[in-house]
């Protein structure tokens, strides 16, 4: 299963952290922060490295979600073979503040990183984004569903 997602990340204590690959220091402010990746491999996979505790560190949003201050509250997703990510990114950047170069080093958005005030906010952009690119949409409530409705039928 091939598809793009958006991590919708709490910040809850402003944090200044070292982002590997980038070699260089980011203020993360208090709040809340959309990262826009895609998984063209396997989306199941890619999201579940992404909840998980235990990875080891690769791409940017590694660093900031090794943060005891950050925390997945939800993944917003669509199943495609479109690669939509970065039209995704610009979009939702679109109604924040974008944090530059970030998540994007094999493209030539300004980021993939997005930050926002309020939890409403950036799910209200991360959906509206998903509608203006008409594409079908689902949550991390839905993923655990099928996820475990899948286990299910595969033991």
């Amino acid at each position: 299963m091939k598809g793009t997602y958006c991590l919708i990340i709490s910040m809850k204590k402003s944090e200044k952290l070292n982002i590997g690959h980038l070699h260089q220091d980011y203020k993360f402010r208090k709040g809340y922060y959309v990262y826009i990746g895609s998984a063209m491999n396997s989306l199941v996979a890619r999201i579940n490295r992404h909840l998980s505790d235990d990875k080891k560190m690769h791409w940017h949003i590694d660093y900031l979600l090794e943060s005891e201050h950050s925390e997945i509250r939800d993944v917003i997703f669509n199943v495609s073979d479109k690669k939509i990510e970065c039209d995704l990114a610009s979009a939702i950047a679109e109604n924040g503040d974008g944090i530059p170069k970030f998540g994007c080093s094999d493209c030539s958005c300004s980021s993939h990183l997005i930050y926002f005030k309020g939890k409403r906010d950036a799910v209200n952009s991360v959906k509206s984004a998903y509608d203006n690119l008409d594409m079908k949409y689902h949550n991390l409530n839905y993923f655990k569903k099928e996820l475990m409705k899948n286990k299910i039928k595969n033991s």
